[in-house]
């Protein structure tokens, strides 16, 4: 497991961006409990995540709407298979309207560009 913290400040709110390989619906699932069992990604106001995998597509945008799929359409675009990239907010108080996705595209080129 990847993580990188910090990685983007707006307004209050601050994200985090983790990803590693999974092969399974479960192994997703397992990673982000995983990751969730941080006690600072477990209070986080999002998790959202997404994984291309052989059966199909997975995404998770755990209450921040649309924001797997932003996560899932850069995986595409990239062809990055079997890697799940979770893209984490901590609410910070102001509303971000339409940076937020901004934001996941960001976070989610940041982890793709690092070793």
């Amino acid at each position: 497991m990847r993580i990188i913290e910090n990685v983007i400040s707006d307004r209050g709110s601050k994200y985090a961006v983790s990803g590693g390989p999974v092969g399974s619906a479960q192994e997703a699932k397992a990673f982000v409990k995983a990751l969730c069992r941080k006690k600072k990604f477990a209070k986080a106001t999002h998790n959202s995540w997404a994984v291309l995998l052989p059966a199909g597509p997975l995404k998770n945008d755990d209450g921040e709407s649309g924001a797997g799929m932003v996560i899932l359409r850069m995986l595409e675009r990239e062809g990055v298979e079997g890697h799940l990239v979770c893209v984490t907010r901590w609410f910070g108080g102001k509303h971000l309207g339409g940076d937020r996705f901004r934001h996941v595209q960001e976070a989610v080129r940041i982890y793709l560009q690092e070793p």
